[in-house]
């Protein structure tokens, strides 16, 4: 199809669409109710995100779930994708801190969303690792593979019969990486020659046990399915003439998607580009830069397909170039390769998200070759969004609309989900980048929420099963005396599809 063929069309009648969050991102009531610390409590309450901002409210969604479950009928959206907080449920991290208030919390939401025809995707973790966990190594730990085999089991046991669709981690890259590589996010280790890969060792192998738990007792029971939500850029060689940046592209795909993707997909292994390359530089440098560990034959059988779909979370790509000769730890320096962005590239809040809709649709035929052609399992886009700033302006985000549309153009096979259904707080920038399709005024206790255009535009994009004819645009009811005089009820009036309660039409 042609471009302009194509964003006339409608997509496939099974194509999914789908809203998220997460829970540290938007729940708030961190300590509410006997919750649990998590990592990002700890980390926000000493001082180390964006004006000292917490997630001790966030959007204030643990008091919120009818008026949260509202704005998803009017996007008449058909999925919500959100993650629970394993230190809601389990404030220890265990399961004999078991707290029935926080179980009642996610069946009211659940239950809300079914009731509203709104199917739930629940991720058992992301990010917010219990901070009682932490105290004892948190990811480093192999006790840790244990203890979420057994969230995952009572998650499974508890809510399976109304949750069809699981993922277990979300960006677990983050974690490793920027967890305990970098220590830019809690819980702060910065050790990216051996704790990183072990925590990646362990998120592994956590996986594969949630997956056999569900497959051993659940899949039959509940007819339901587990799978994974893996993060990663496209990498795009600088030069494409050049082998050397072909093949630094290649590493960089590696060191990020293969990293976890090859054991589960392909053999249950690290992939050879990964294991070759970091021997290499040992030997180059001499010097350990990463300590890679070894599965053992019965831990490759039992990791290698674990996984009923393909998630992806996608939000930009990279040129990649060919950089030798460091000795310095760290995935680049390892790995050989230099990242870069092309200035024509439209950028966003954030420095390391640009608009780059077709490395979407690179890195899905690269997905399909490498993972999904050896387990022929389905890919689902699971998270796919782009920050903007707070200039005072509620409603038009005009950028994320012509975002949405150009990433939506490339994805007519997968699951798509975007990235999120409301602002929340993300990580280290506070609630300074606003990744949601309504804004949520974070100076008011109440924390309104109001939807943005882009919101108004995902909703006809869904409605249709493909693209709205028209450009989004500020709704009629939207008029600037009628928006300032029932700034609440407007938000009601225009998304609730069976009433008025303002009075507008």
């Amino acid at each position: 199809l042609k471009l302009v063929d194509f964003l006339s069309a409608s997509f496939p009648v099974d194509f999914e669409w789908s809203v998220s969050s997460e829970s540290f991102k938007v729940e708030g009531g961190w300590a509410e109710h006997g919750k649990g610390e998590t990592i990002w409590d700890r980390f926000s309450h000493e001082d180390r995100v964006f004006e000292n901002q917490t997630t001790d409210l966030a959007c204030d969604s643990y008091h919120k779930v009818d008026y949260d479950v509202y704005l998803l009928r009017g996007l008449m959206a058909p999925n919500y994708q959100f993650s629970v907080s394993w230190a809601r449920i389990f404030p220890t991290g265990r399961k004999e801190s078991l707290l029935e208030k926080a179980v009642a919390y996610y069946d009211k939401m659940i239950d809300t969303l079914l009731q509203s025809g709104i199917e739930p995707t629940v991720a058992l973790h992301h990010w917010d690792l219990p901070q009682a966990l932490q105290d004892t190594g948190g990811w480093e730990n192999d006790s840790i593979v244990e203890a979420f085999k057994v969230f995952s089991d009572f998650c499974f046991s508890h809510y399976g019969d109304r949750v069809k669709t699981w993922i277990t981690f979300g960006s677990p890259w983050v974690v490793s990486n920027l967890g305990y590589g970098t220590g830019e996010h809690p819980p702060s280790v910065k050790d990216p020659i051996i704790a990183s890969y072990k925590v990646t060792h362990n998120i592994l192998k956590s996986h594969a046990e949630a997956w056999h738990i569900y497959n051993d007792n659940y899949r039959k029971l509940h007819g339901g399915k587990v799978g994974i939500a893996l993060n990663s850029d496209w990498a795009e060689p600088r030069n494409p003439s050049s082998d050397q940046d072909v093949a630094a592209a290649e590493r960089y795909l590696n060191f990020m998607l293969g990293w976890f993707a090859h054991p589960i997909f392909v053999d249950g292994d690290y992939p050879a580009v990964l294991k070759e390359q970091i021997e290499k530089k040992k030997d180059l440098c001499g010097k350990e830069l990463a300590r890679l560990p070894v599965f053992t034959e019965a831990e490759k059988q039992r990791i290698q397909g674990t996984v009923d779909f393909f998630g992806l979370n996608h939000h930009t790509s990279r040129l990649v170039s060919e950089s030798l000769n460091s000795c310095d730890a760290g995935p680049n320096n390892v790995g050989d390769f230099q990242t870069h962005t092309d200035p024509t590239w439209p950028p966003t809040a954030s420095d390391w998200i640009q608009s780059v809709p077709w490395g979407l649709r690179r890195l899905l035929n690269y997905i399909s070759l490498e993972y999904t052609s050896i387990t022929k399992v389905p890919i689902y886009i699971t998270g796919n969004g782009m920050p903007t700033e707070y200039n005072g302006d509620v409603f038009s985000d005009t950028e994320r609309v012509d975002y949405l549309k150009a990433y939506i153009n490339e994805a007519m096979k997968s699951k798509f989900t975007v990235q999120s259904l409301m602002d929340g707080f993300e990580g280290p920038q506070g609630y300074s980048q606003r990744f949601g399709l309504h804004y949520v005024d974070f100076e008011d206790p109440d924390r309104p929420r109001t939807p943005k255009a882009s919101a108004y535009y995902y909703s006809k994009v869904i409605e249709r099963n493909g693209f709205a004819e028209t450009a989004a645009k500020e709704p009629k009811s939207l008029l600037k005396g009628s928006y300032d005089a029932a700034k609440k009820n407007i938000i009601l009036c225009i998304w609730c599809n069976e009433m008025c309660l303002c009075g507008l039409k």
